[in-house]
């Protein structure tokens, strides 16, 4: 919601009035003057008029996992257990998840109560990169390669997956970087060279990278540079589109 509106709305007046109020310099956008009635506000933002607080802020959260084996990416389960159950914070019911693993995937969970950052990793249009550390049953055929970089064609989804990075590293380990994120994608794409995936682990999601010293099942929460490395990668790729 734009400034305007919300002063507007606290104050039952019209946004000519609201306007007015903000360009006399009487409204504070988290304790610094305002003057600009169109600045976008979300709730994680503080705003006063004059010695009158409008909108508390909301705590935002921002948090990486290591979530081991067995766990679910999920927020609830009556059955098992989710990553929210491994989390020790009063404010851990606002979570949500922001790229979710298979019960039987590790790796790196982001989880976080702002929908607008979350939407900036998960939009497919984003093309944001994930690598993930795989380990397949059966040895894996240089010539494969050359076939995740081609894409696979998904008939039930009426698609063809978009360029994915394959680095052989063993013959039977590989590491796998993908621009989307699709049903079961690495088993359905190491399916399609006739190899079954036995343990699959996700490193890195954009920019940010699961720490080794961060152990299975142990959450932290992300730094200030961390965060912004989400908006700053959005920012980069739109203007390679340009």
């Amino acid at each position: 919601m734009k400034l305007d509106r919300v002063i507007a709305k606290h104050r039952c007046l019209g946004r000519r009035e609201a306007h007015r109020l903000i360009a006399a310099g009487r409204v504070k956008l988290d304790e610094q003057v305002c003057t600009d009635g169109q600045r976008e506000v979300d709730r994680f933002m503080r705003v006063d008029l004059d010695a009158e607080t409008v909108q508390q802020a909301e705590r935002a959260l921002y948090l990486m996992m290591h979530k081991p084996v067995g766990i679910l990416s999920a927020t609830v389960d009556a059955v098992h257990q989710t990553v929210i159950d491994l989390i020790d914070d009063p404010d851990k019911h606002t979570l949500h998840i922001a790229g979710r693993l298979d019960r039987g995937t590790s790796g790196l969970v982001l989880l976080t109560n702002d929908g607008r950052w979350s939407k900036r990793l998960m939009e497919p249009g984003e093309k944001v990169p994930k690598v993930y550390l795989v380990e397949t049953a059966e040895v894996i055929e240089p010539s494969a390669v050359e076939a995740f970089s081609r894409g696979f064609y998904f008939h039930t989804e009426d698609l063809t997956t978009l360029p994915a990075e394959l680095v052989i590293l063993g013959p039977r380990e590989a590491r796998l970087t993908l621009h989307e994120g699709r049903y079961h994608q690495v088993k359905r794409m190491f399916h399609r060279v006739q190899n079954r995936v036995v343990a699959l682990h996700r490193e890195s999601i954009g920019d940010l990278v699961l720490p080794v010293e961060l152990g299975p099942g142990s959450w932290r929460a992300l730094t200030p540079a961390e965060v912004d490395s989400v908006w700053r990668g959005a920012s980069a790729r739109d203007n390679d589109e340009v």
